[in-house]
C-alpha cells in the first residue's frame, strides 16, 4: 500500500483533516472494486465532467443510478434469461454489477443516457456564491462617516 506524507498540506491549510482519511478510504475502496463494467472520466468543459461506463447487453431498465450524499452508485443488474444456451465462446460479460464514485462537494448528477452501448452519465460542479472568492475591504482604522439617511433611521429606531 502507498502512504502519502500529507505533513506540507497542513502548514498551509485548515480544516482539511478529513482528507487522510478520505484518501485512506479510497485507496481502500478502488483495491475492493471489480473492473467490470469498464468506465472512462472526462472532462467535458470547466465544471462539467462525464462519466462513461460500457453497459452493452443491459437494457434501461436494467440500470441503476442513485446518489446518496456525496456517493454516486451505478448499478446494473441483468434479467434471468429464459433461453438456454449453448456457447461456443462467451466474451460478452452479462453479469450483475455495482460501481462507487466519490463526488466532491457541490457536484451533482445533470443528466444520464443510453446510446450505442454506452451508459453516459453527465455531472456538473456548482460552486455556490457564499464560498465564491470575494474581496475583503481593507479600512485605515478611522470611524466611517454615516449618511444622514443612517443617522436619521438609527435615531427613529432608538425613539
Amino acid at each position: 500500500m502507498r502512504n502519502f506524507d500529507l505533513t506540507p498540506l497542513y502548514r498551509s491549510s485548515i480544516g482539511f483533516d478529513r482528507v487522510a482519511g478520505l484518501l485512506d478510504s479510497l485507496s481502500r475502496s478502488e483495491q475492493s472494486q471489480p473492473s467490470y463494467p469498464p468506465y472512462n472520466i472526462e472532462l467535458t468543459g470547466e465544471d462539467h465532467y462525464r462519466i462513461s461506463m460500457a453497459v452493452a447487453g443491459f437494457d434501461r431498465s436494467e440500470l441503476n443510478i442513485e446518489v446518496n450524499q456525496n456517493n454516486l452508485t451505478v448499478a446494473g443488474n441483468k434479467h434471468a434469461d429464459d433461453k438456454s444456451r449453448t456457447y461456443l465462446h462467451q466474451g460478452i460479460a452479462a453479469r450483475n454489477f455495482e460501481r462507487r464514485f466519490q463526488l466532491a462537494d457541490h457536484v451533482r448528477v445533470e443528466s444520464a443516457t443510453v446510446e450505442n452501448g454506452l451508459l453516459h452519465v453527465d455531472l456538473v460542479r456548482e460552486v455556490p456564491e457564499a464560498i465564491k472568492p470575494r474581496t475583503i475591504e481593507i479600512s485605515d482604522g478611522s470611524p466611517q462617516p454615516t449618511s444622514v439617511t443612517q443617522a436619521r433611521n438609527s435615531d427613529t429606531a432608538a425613539a
